[in-house]
């Protein structure tokens, strides 16, 4: 009988994944709870198990005033323990071996956080996606989904282990569609020279569902990074895309250089200049008036992607800005700042030489004269026009002829 049952024991731990002394030391643990509950047991007792003959010994020891085991160690074998241990055993085996079976499952997945898994989608609901990975399930949360994508029964889905938690039921394992992680490890399953280390990925920023940029370097100058990414025709890429079902992708050459790399990272806008201070983390950038929408990107998309991908915050201006700003900036303004008067309580001008305030009523008027010299209202707008006001001579009027008066002659033939 002893015989049969280490076959039994065997095909148990075969079956389920587990050694043959984990199957031994849950037995062990179950005889021993047998024999406490058998009337008369000594307090300190343990069972040993001869793995060879499978031969079950019960061994305690006395225990002092202080619960401490005294004394050696003595044989406390039941004679009916055979039949004892028959009944009690199977509920206690049956529960460490569920526990044994968790915490091999959670030691298989509690060092994979940043792996990717595939696994096939059973249960989706507007909370979350179970995926069955075979020995355990994964938990898709909704905040982890990509919005506005529908994962269908039965399919297989690929995702990014987030967590491993060890709950009392197993091993909970969480799982993202939407960490930037996902991309990189997409990546190296398609491109065997990232997985080889020959081409790394240095930066990767996403917006799940729209667009992904990431920039990529060569430790060998003979190979081409970004080609090696995209593969003949596309191949490769095109495999990622269909897997983020449709998701663009934007690959781009990284650089050391702040200003070179916050350029490639606005592509496909034409930079003009990039203008970078290292103090305030601020990369200004000038593009030409009809480069400032596809810099700035649908709702900021592009410019989002390449501050998140470069670690800079981008600040994108157009040449015609630029030039606004220098105007501004020329302009000679006055010193000083507004400040309450501590006896009438009104806002007066302090000019910052220290000379006498001035009401609201002063500062108008000393704009208004600094503005037209003359006191005249119109003489602003006058020189500002840059014309000179010139009488405007009217026609002269023509002469009216009179008509001659007819004189009476005499006529002197009539005389």
């Amino acid at each position: 009988m002893n015989s049969e049952m280490l076959e039994a024991l065997q095909a148990v731990a075969s079956d389920k994944g587990i050694t043959v002394e984990d199957m031994l030391a849950a037995l062990a643990d179950a005889l021993e709870s047998a024999y406490k509950r058998m009337p008369g047991a000594h307090e300190f007792s343990w069972v040993t198990i001869d793995p060879d003959s499978m031969e079950f010994r019960v061994f305690a020891q006395d225990i002092d005033e202080n619960g401490e085991p005294t004394g050696d160690e003595f044989d406390v074998t039941p004679e009916n323990f055979g039949r004892i241990a028959a009944q009690t055993t199977r509920q206690v085996m049956t529960q460490r071996i569920r526990e044994v079976e968790r915490d091999l499952k959670y030691e298989e997945y509690a060092g994979r956080e940043g792996d990717i898994v595939t696994g096939m989608i059973q249960q989706t609901d507007s909370r979350y996606t179970l995926l069955d990975l075979g020995r355990v399930e994964a938990l898709l949360p909704q905040a982890e989904q990509v919005p506005f994508e529908r994962p269908e029964p039965n399919s297989r889905l690929k995702a990014y282990i987030v967590e491993v938690r060890k709950t009392a039921k197993g091993p909970q394992i969480v799982v993202s569609r939407t960490h930037p992680g996902l991309i990189k490890r997409l990546f190296e399953l398609e491109v065997p020279e990232i997985s080889d280390g020959i081409v790394e990925i240095k930066a990767c920023a996403r917006e799940p569902g729209h667009r992904t940029k990431i920039a990529v370097s060569s430790n060998d100058a003979t190979i081409d990074p970004v080609g090696a990414c995209v593969g003949a025709r596309g191949a490769r890429v095109r495999m990622v895309v269909n897997e983020l079902r449709g998701e663009k992708i934007d690959i781009i050459p990284f650089s050391d250089d702040p200003g070179e790399f916050v350029t490639r990272a606005l592509s496909p806008a034409k930079i003009k200049e990039v203008k970078v201070d290292e103090e305030s983390g601020t990369a200004t950038v000038v593009v030409p008036d009809y480069q400032l929408s596809l810099a700035i990107g649908k709702e900021g998309q592009n410019a989002r992607l390449a501050a998140r991908m470069t670690g800079w915050r981008v600040d994108i201006k157009s040449e015609t800005e630029i030039a606004d700003e220098a105007a501004y900036e020329q302009v000679d303004w006055a010193e000083g700042e507004w400040v309450v008067d501590e006896e009438t309580g009104e806002q007066v001008w302090q000019p910052a030489d220290g000379g006498a305030a001035m009401s609201v009523d002063e500062w108008s008027e000393a704009v208004d004269g600094e503005s037209d010299g003359s006191g005249n209202p119109d003489g602003e707008v006058e020189e500002s026009l840059g014309t000179e006001t010139e009488p405007v001579e009217e026609p002269a009027e023509e002469p009216v002829e009179e008509p001659a008066e007819e004189v009476d002659q005499e006529d002197p033939e009539t005389n």
